[in-house]
C-alpha cells in the first residue's frame, strides 16, 4: 500500500461545514467501528477488520488469504466520524479478482455505504477517482485532514510487474452525506 496516513494527518477536526460559507453536512457521529463496506453500483459488500500501521509506519492491506475483505485503519476516524477515514482492500490476489477489482471504475455522485458497529450506516458521495503512481504518492492530499468528515478507498492499479506488483494506487475520494438508522438498532 502507499505512504501511510500519519498521526499528524489523521487527527479529526470538528468543522461540519461542506465548504466555507456553504450548508452544513450531516451532523458527524461519534466512534463506532465499521462492520461491512458497500458499493451498490459495483455489487461490492464487505466485511471490515481494522488495520494498524506497520514497523515501516505504512497501511499494510488485509492478508492475502482474505481477498474479499476490506481493512479500516483502525487508528483513524470511524465511518461518519469528523476527519478523514481510510479504507483499504485488495485489487486482486494469486487466487484472482478481489473486493476492489472494479474500484477504479466507481464514478463520482455514486455512493459508499459503511455499515457501523452501532447499526448505523454512513453514507458518503464519491467525489472523484484518481490513480497516482506509488512513487509519488500526494500523503497529503490522500490522507490530510478535512473540514468534513471524508472517506478514502484504496487499491492497487496501474501496471503491474511479476517482480514489483503494481505501479500505482486508486484512491476514491468521498464526503459523508448521509446517516441511515438509528444508534443501537440491527
Amino acid at each position: 500500500m502507499p505512504g501511510s496516513p500519519s498521526r499528524a494527518t489523521a487527527r479529526p477536526t470538528t468543522d461540519q461545514s461542506a465548504k466555507p460559507g456553504g450548508p452544513a453536512g450531516p451532523r458527524t457521529l461519534a466512534h463506532s467501528p465499521a462492520k461491512t463496506v458497500s458499493i451498490p453500483y459495483l455489487g461490492i459488500k464487505a466485511p471490515v477488520m481494522e488495520l494498524r500501521l506497520d514497523r515501516e509506519g505504512r497501511l499494510p492491506a488485509p492478508p492475502d488469504d482474505r481477498p474479499k475483505l476490506v481493512g479500516w485503519y483502525a487508528a483513524g476516524p470511524a465511518p461518519g466520524g469528523p476527519g478523514t477515514a481510510v479504507a483499504v482492500g485488495h485489487r486482486d490476489t494469486r487466487t484472482g479478482p478481489a473486493v476492489f477489482a472494479a474500484l477504479d471504475m466507481v464514478e463520482r455522485g455514486r455512493v459508499v455505504e459503511v455499515r457501523r458497529a452501532d447499526g448505523r450506516t454512513a453514507v458518503y458521495t464519491v467525489d472523484a477517482v484518481k490513480t497516482y503512481e506509488k512513487a509519488h504518492f500526494p500523503n497529503e492530499l490522500v490522507y490530510g485532514t478535512r473540514k468534513r468528515p471524508e472517506l478514502r478507498l484504496i487499491t492497487c492499479g496501474g501496471v503491474y510487474d511479476r517482480r514489483k506488483g503494481y505501479a500505482s494506487n486508486v484512491v476514491v475520494f468521498a464526503h459523508l452525506t448521509d446517516v441511515r438508522g438509528a444508534a443501537g438498532s440491527g
